[in-house]
């Protein structure tokens, strides 16, 4: 009996861990299908459906390839957000960084009066302290702020040439933002004037290298104009303006308008500025414009809140007070209208007396008509000497008698009205003052307008007939790169330097010629030129390339000491390598011992396969155009 109880009991014992080891595993089975269905579920809905989740037991297990850490990282979080975070073991790999996208290199360039910051994503294979030294010595010393990140992926091509123009152009910029990224160049930045705004458009654009895109904007402050000018005239059924001014882009806009109504055809140059006597200025200049329309020819002058208008001759004075009394009661209050109807031409009229000043396109000033004292003649000899070259005056007009109280200041005025040509003629008489040429200033007929209302009046008469000349700007009409090449090569198509025998020194006759392509280069501004020597195949290789080295020195230092510019030239000897000729013969000799003026460009390389960023070029050198001096006609290398 004890024997069977004993076996009872211990069946009964064993059969309950055997159904505890039943429930337990069923539990366990449960507790990790639901942790990792619900890990899984959570990770599905955040978009990582790169994980694989298992379960053991307690643990869930991570496995997969993640993105990046950040990507792996995140996982992890949504994985702790649904068990407990100690209970999360991880076996994730991370992506290989050499098959991820690389990132945009890019650098904002931040120049003010403190200094420079430098801000962006820049390769780590790039030599961040020669950049940081770049800039600062770009930037004249000034201090760097350096707030790059590195990155250790391929760059495209492009990026270095658009960092080397970016340096390069800082120098130019006192005040400035450049946007630099592979194969393009932003630059924001300002002038203190419309005419350093154009040199320094011109400037920037000279030297862009070939594929790089470079885009500018240049602001400059709206120039102050004194006296405030607007004079439109309608002569012979044609209508112009010679001086136009507004204070809003909106009166610009109603002034135009107004004028094209009275007859205007073509572009309408009409300057915005600062210095206006009143904000009813357009108003006053659409009336008065639109009233000279009316009329049907004559002028209107401003001059601040004055205003001339005066009617063609022969108009009818019913009509021309009809008019008249009409605009004076549409003008502001502020504005004072002085009309004048000249009177009719009377036969047998005494001649009028006058005084001419004409300038040459070689800067000869000569002065001819009537002074009405030797103390005037010597004071307009004396103005125009200074305002010319005293060399270039040559005064052939005669004292008079009886000329008018004012003529002094009309003849005066005129002298100055000539400055701002580059070659035309100025006529004064008692009742009008002419002003015709050409000038390479687009604002010069504006200034004339103004000095002439300023210093006679707005009520006096006169006529300005100037031309714009692009080729007559100091700025726009910089010959371009290529175009210097080009007239190098035909100086020396006729003559040639020639160095003392065996010798780098230029001879004596070298000077004129060396004079001549100085003078070229002046104009051109700065570009980048390679100035190469060369040499036949008589001697050593090694004494021909020194000799060549030599030679191209001396035209690069007797350029500079020429007063040009060539910071951004070089100088190489290339000994015999590179003949144009054979050697063989004295004549080829001569042809291969040369000077090669050659202008250097950038060559457009493709990108990187692996890069992901735009297409750019690598600054290189391109031939673009090529002067050809022989060394010596006679000499041996």
């Amino acid at each position: 009996m004890r024997l069977s109880s004993v076996f009872a009991i211990a069946g009964t014992f064993f059969l309950a861990a055997i159904l505890c080891l039943v429930a337990a595993g069923f539990s366990v089975r449960v507790i990790e299908d639901n942790a990792r269905r619900s890990v899984r579920s959570e990770l599905d809905k955040e978009g990582m459906t790169w994980t694989d989740v298992d379960a053991d037991g307690l643990q869930v297990f991570l496995a997969g390839v993640a993105p990046s850490e950040a990507k792996r990282f995140a996982a992890l979080t949504v994985a702790g957000r649904i068990v407990d975070a100690a209970r999360v073991i991880d076996q994730m790999l991370i992506e290989d960084s050499a098959e991820i996208a690389p990132p945009r290199f890019s650098v904002e360039i931040l120049r003010n009066d403190h200094g420079i910051s430098l801000i962006g994503l820049i390769p780590a294979s790039m030599d961040r302290e020669d950049f940081l030294e770049d800039m600062a010595d770009a930037a004249d010393g000034a201090e760097v702020s350096d707030l790059l990140e590195a990155a250790d992926y391929p760059v495209a091509s492009g990026w270095d040439a658009a960092v080397r123009y970016a340096i390069r152009a800082l120098g130019q910029l006192p005040r400035a933002k450049i946007s630099v990224d592979s194969g393009r160049v932003a630059i924001i930045t300002m002038a203190d004037s419309p005419e350093e705004k154009l040199a320094l458009e011109q400037s920037l654009q000279r030297r862009v290298p070939a594929g790089l895109r470079v885009s500018v904007d240049v602001s400059a402050p709206r120039p102050v104009i004194t006296p405030f000018t607007l004079r439109f005239l309608i002569e012979d059924g044609v209508a112009r303006f010679d001086a136009c001014s507004a204070d809003t882009p909106e009166a610009q806009r109603e002034i135009v308008e107004a004028a094209r109504a009275a007859g205007l055809e073509g572009e309408a140059d009409c300057t915005i500025g600062l210095g206006v006597p009143t904000p009813a200025w357009g108003r006053a200049a659409v009336r008065a414009i639109t009233a000279l329309g009316d009329l049907g020819g004559g002028s209107v002058t401003f001059a601040d809140a004055d205003i001339a208008l005066i009617a063609p001759q022969g108009t009818p004075e019913s009509k021309f007070d009809d008019i008249v009394g009409g605009l004076n009661s549409d003008l502001p209050d502020v504005f004072a209208l002085h009309a004048v109807l000249p009177p009719p031409d009377v036969e047998g009229a005494p001649v009028t007396p006058e005084f001419i000043a004409t300038l040459s396109p070689e800067g000869q000033v000569q002065l001819r008509g009537k002074l009405g004292s030797q103390r005037l003649r010597e004071t307009v000899d004396s103005f125009a000497k200074a305002r010319f070259r005293s060399d270039a005056v040559y005064v052939k007009a005669r004292v008079v008698e009886g000329l008018p109280a004012e003529w002094p200041v009309r003849v005066l005025t005129g002298l100055e009205a000539l400055g701002y040509l580059a070659q035309g003629a100025v006529v004064v008489t008692p009742t009008n003052l002419t002003v015709t040429g050409q000038t390479g200033r687009k604002d010069a007929s504006a200034q004339i307008a103004g000095l002439l209302a300023e210093k006679l009046g707005g009520a006096a008469q006169f006529d300005i007939d100037v031309t714009y000349k692009e080729a007559l700007d100091p700025v726009a009409g910089l010959p371009t790169p290529e175009e210097c090449i080009a007239q190098i090569a035909a100086i020396q198509s006729q003559r040639k330097i020639n160095f003392e025998p065996g010798s780098s020194n230029i001879d004596g006759n070298g000077a004129a010629i060396m004079n001549d392509i100085a003078d070229i280069l002046r104009k051109c501004g700065d570009i980048q030129i390679q100035i190469g020597g060369h040499t036949d195949s008589q001697g050593r290789e090694e004494m021909n390339e020194e000799l060549s080295q030599g030679r191209a020195n001396a035209v690069l230092e007797a350029l500079r000491s020429r007063r040009v510019l060539t910071s951004s030239y070089t100088a190489k000897g290339f000994g015999e390598s590179t003949p144009i000729a054979g050697n063989d013969t004295e004549e080829g000799r001569e042809a291969n011992r040369r000077i090669e003026f050659k202008l250097i460009e950038a060559q457009p390389t493709p990108d990187s396969d692996n890069s992901g960023l735009e297409s750019a070029a690598e600054e290189g050198q391109e031939e673009a155009g090529e002067a050809t001096e022989e060394s010596t006609g006679d000499e041996q290398d």
